[in-house]
Formats: C-alpha cells, sequence, structure tokens
C-alpha cells in the first residue's frame, strides 16, 4: 500500500532534526547545500543503526581544505564453497560523497600490513601514493572505484565519488515521498509508488523495505541513500512507463537489486548494489523494452546484469536495452548474462542490446554451464539477434570464460532449446590478464544455430586476434583466443580496426 501521507510527515520531520545535528563548519552537509551557496563538496553521515565496517579509515577534502573522515557501511558479499556450494558471507566495505572540481582521497586500512595496493577499475589509471598503510590520490571527476589492498577480494573499500546533486526536492513537495536522514521502516517492508510521484532517500537516509512501482507512470526513486536489506529486493518495476531510478545504494536486498518486468522506458541511472544471499542478482530485466542501464556499480552474489523474456508473470519479447558506462563484479555467476527465460508456446524474441564502455573488474564461476563474462544463452525458444557489444574492457577474474555463446536447452530451467542467436558484433573487447580458459561458442544443431558474429579489435593480453593475422595455416583465429567454435555456428569473423573500416 502506499505509504501514508501521515507517515511521511513524521519522517520528513525526523529527518530535518537528525540532519541538523551533523552540521560543521567545514566540509557542506546534505542541509547546508539546500540552504545555501552550492559547495564543491558533501558529505553523509552514517545514521546510527545502519551497518557499518572499520577496516578502512577514508578522508575527503577539497584541494588545501580540511580532511573530512567519512563513514564506511557495511557491505556483506559472498564466497561460494566449490566443494559444498554453500554461501560465505564476507565484509566489505562502501564510503561515498559527492563533489564537483578536485578532492583529495586519504585512505588508510586499519588492519595495517599494507604491502601493494590497486585502484580499480584498471582503465581508470588513477595514480596514488603510498606510505605505510595509507594511500592517497586525486579525483578531478566523478568515480566509483575499488580501493584494493594486498590482492584482498573482499576487505577492499567501495568508494563511492559522484557528482553534486542538482534536482534535490523538497522535503515538503507533495509528489515527493521524502526519507530524510535515519533508519526508516514501513509497514509490510514495502513503499508503493504512485503515478507522478518519486521516492526520495536523502544522503544519510537509510530505508529497509523495497520501492515498488505497479502499472503507474511518470514515477521515479531518486537520491543518495541506501536501501538496506529490503525484503522481496531493493526495487521492483512492474507493468510501467517512464520510471526513473537514480543513485541510490542497495546493501543486500533479500532478492534482486531491481527487477523491470513488463515494463517500457525506464532509466538506471548511477545505482550501486552489493548483495551476499543466494540469487542476489544487481538488475534483473523480464520482457520488456527501452531499458537504459547507465552509470551504474554492480557487486552481486549472482548476474550483474541478466536480461529475459517470459518468465514467472512476465510475458513478451524484451529489446531495446542499453548497459554503459558501468562496472561489474561477479562474486557468483555472470556480470552480463542474456537469454535462459522464455515462453515455449508462445517463442520469444531478444533482441536490440547495446553494451557499451564497460569494465568487468570480475568474474567467478566453476559451473560449466554458467560461464561466460558476457553469456548469450538462449532457452525456451528464445531467439537472441541484433546485440552489439562496443569498448568492453575485462580485467582478470577467478574463474571462468570471457565470452560463452551457447544455444542451450537446460532441463533446470528450460522447456525447450533456444532458436538460436543471429547478428552478433563485439567491438573494442579487451582482456588482460592470465591466460584464458577456453571460450565456447556451441550451437545446439543445425537448426538452431549461431548465425554471424564479428570481433572487430578483439585483443587478448595486447595481441590483437584477427583472421589476417600471422599464423600456421592449419590454425584456427579461434585457437589464439583460445576459443572452441562448433560445426552449429556459421559466419564467424575477426577483423582488425583498419579491415572494419574498410569493408
Amino acid at each position: 500500500m502506499p505509504l501514508p501521507l501521515s507517515r511521511r510527515a513524521t519522517l520528513q520531520a525526523a529527518g530535518a532534526t537528525a540532519l541538523a545535528g551533523y552540521l560543521t563548519n567545514a566540509t557542506a552537509t546534505a542541509a547546508e547545500a539546500a540552504t545555501a551557496a552550492p559547495r564543491t563538496l558533501v558529505t553523509y553521515p552514517i545514521p546510527d543503526g545502519a551497518p557499518t565496517y572499520d577496516s578502512y579509515l577514508v578522508k575527503v577534502r577539497t584541494q588545501g581544505g580540511r580532511w573530512q573522515k567519512l563513514g564506511t557501511y557495511l557491505a556483506t558479499l559472498n564466497l561460494i564453497n566449490t566443494t559444498t556450494g554453500a554461501g560465505q558471507s564476507q565484509s566489505s566495505s562502501l564510503a561515498y560523497f559527492d563533489f564537483a572540481g578536485t578532492v583529495e582521497v586519504e585512505v588508510t586500512y586499519v588492519k595495517g600490513g599494507v604491502r601493494k595496493a590497486r585502484i580499480r577499475p584498471d582503465s581508470y589509471g588513477i595514480p596514488f601514493q603510498r606510505r605505510g598503510d595509507t594511500l592517497r590520490f586525486t579525483l578531478t571527476e566523478p568515480r566509483k572505484v575499488v580501493v584494493q589492498v594486498n590482492d584482498e577480494v573482499f576487505d577492499a573499500l567501495h568508494l563511492f565519488a559522484r557528482p553534486l546533486e542538482t534536482d534535490r526536492p523538497d522535503a515538503d513537495d507533495p509528489d515527493v515521498l521524502y526519507f530524510g536522514p535515519g533508519v526508516h521502516t514501513t509497514d509490510g517492508g514495502l513503499v508503493t509508488v504512485p503515478s507522478g510521484k518519486t521516492v526520495y532517500l536523502a544522503g544519510g537516509a537509510v530505508l529497509k523495505s523495497r520501492v515498488y512501482f505497479k502499472d503507474v507512470q511518470n514515477a521515479g526513486l531518486a537520491g543518495r541513500g541506501v536501501i538496506w536489506a529490503a525484503p522481496g529486493g531493493g526495487c521492483t518495476i512492474e507493468g510501467s512507463t517512464n520510471i526513473s531510478v537514480g543513485a541510490v545504494t542497495m546493501l543486500n536486498p533479500e532478492g534482486y537489486a531491481v527487477t523491470v518486468g513488463e515494463s517500457s522506458q525506464v532509466s538506471l541511472t548511477g545505482l550501486g548494489s552489493f548483495s551476499s544471499k543466494g540469487w542476489g542478482d544487481g538488475i534483473d530485466i523480464f520482457s520488456s523494452s527501452d531499458v537504459t542501464i547507465d552509470g551504474v556499480f554492480m557487486r552481486n552474489a549472482d548476474d550483474c546484469v541478466a536480461i529475459y523474456a517470459h518468465r514467472w508473470d512476465y510475458y513478451g519479447d524484451t529489446r531495446n536495452i542499453t548497459v554503459r558506462n558501468s562496472t561489474l563484479w561477479a562474486d557468483v555467476a555472470h556480470p552480463v548474462n542474456v537469454g535462459t527465460h522464455g515462453n515455449s508456446d508462445a517463442p520469444e524474441v531478444i533482441e536490440n542490446l547495446t553494451f557499451e564502455n564497460l569494465d568487468i573488474c570480475d568474474h567467478r564461476e566453476p559451473q560449466m554451464g554458467y560461464q561466460g563474462c558476457i553469456a548469450l544463452n538462449p532457452g525456451d525458444s528464445n531467439l537472441i539477434r541484433a546485440v552489439r557489444v562496443d569498448g568492453v574492457r575485462v580485467e582478470d577474474f577467478r574463474q571462468g570464460q570471457l565470452i560463452h555463446m551457447r544455444v542451450m536447452y537446460n532441463t533446470k530451467y528450460n522447456t525447450s532449446v533456444g532458436r538460436g542467436i543471429e547478428d552478433v558484433y563485439i567491438k573494442d573487447l579487451t582482456y588482460t590478464g592470465k591466460p584464458l580458459d577456453t571460450v565456447l561458442l556451441l550451437g545446439y544443431d543445425a537448426e538452431h544455430g549461431i548465425k554471424n558474429v564479428t570481433f572487430e579489435n578483439l585483443v587478448i593480453n595486447g595481441t590483437v586476434i584477427a583472421d589476417s593475422m600471422r599464423k600456421p595455416s592449419w590454425f584456427l583465429t579461434s585457437d589464439y583466443v583460445p576459443m572452441h567454435v562448433n560445426e552449429h555456428v556459421t559466419g564467424l569473423t575477426f577483423l582488425t580496426t583498419a579491415e572494419a573500416a574498410s569493408r
């Protein structure tokens, strides 16, 4: 049921009271930013009762300004025991702030013993100075980064340095369900959003409820707050149109961070997500169209981004999905997974998919049937077609495959074989790390195959893989990936950038 207006008023008042106690004379807080001249740095204290973790001491300042300490949230992650299959919860750290211009960041590993450090994604090339257990670096543009010491996969600092908010609503706006700083719960653990309304989580707000859009239009979720341990998932969008989700953070939802089903014109911008429970997917899209995922950071205990057709009560094709300018880290399963679920009785299409300017930091999946940093796996009579991958950088990952394209009949989930995969163009995909396990391109049979896959400027550890590369005549180009291609794959081409331009 919708959040009652009387309850909303109470939350507004509580938020204003809590925020007043956090004001300082140094860096602007959220309240100062709303009432004074714009500042270039905004920090948000963690409210009492929210989950915290103290492996890192994090401070930030404007150039030459006074250092401000950031609170660090507990982000729980998942390590699968491949012998027992049990998930082992791991503790990690999250801190965030907003800024414009230039800021200096200082990070100290409280546990000590730092021998080496790394700021990821590697493509950002952020230089840092290390003195003992302390790192210092400068940011000149918004970034979501991972500070990793001693190759610690889990005991790392995730730091979200976001742009300043420019459209913060008034707490008494009748079209806003406003949650101020503090920890909030709602009846039934649900906030149902009417058409034309926006749920706003102020920085320093922690909401222990799922945000639910059902058969509505022109509504949204915004702010810099956190949704923590929400029952049923962080946010669900069903049968809705023109829905926006902004730069909130989902911490350990009891389900998917975001579910999009039978919806259109959905934008997810700046979102952050961490999960540790089984089936702890990031963003799952079912039977929807015109969905844009932009500038997100997903670290999940299952697929980071999954794109399907029919499942459960969702029916219909899925098309026009864009994922861009984002960082994906899958502690289990795939960073990107497409296909799997569909409607064998009334076959559906998943088409016009774009993945561009992505950093994939990790992939760990021991099961051969569920591997692939980018996986195209149609089942249930799905047809996947018109997929473009452009500018994806994959770092050294723990276990799995770089690419996995397989027309499948997975009896655990499917009632029929997928129809096929057609017209896939992969440009400027780079991998840097240990030698790859074999990549698989597998058609099911002659009628359910893979057609017309082109790799342009595929770079594996500095080597461009192209049909024109110098090699013995008895070697296949795919051997240099390495990639196994079965007899049900046709029209596979490897090009250099120059060759593609001349076609």
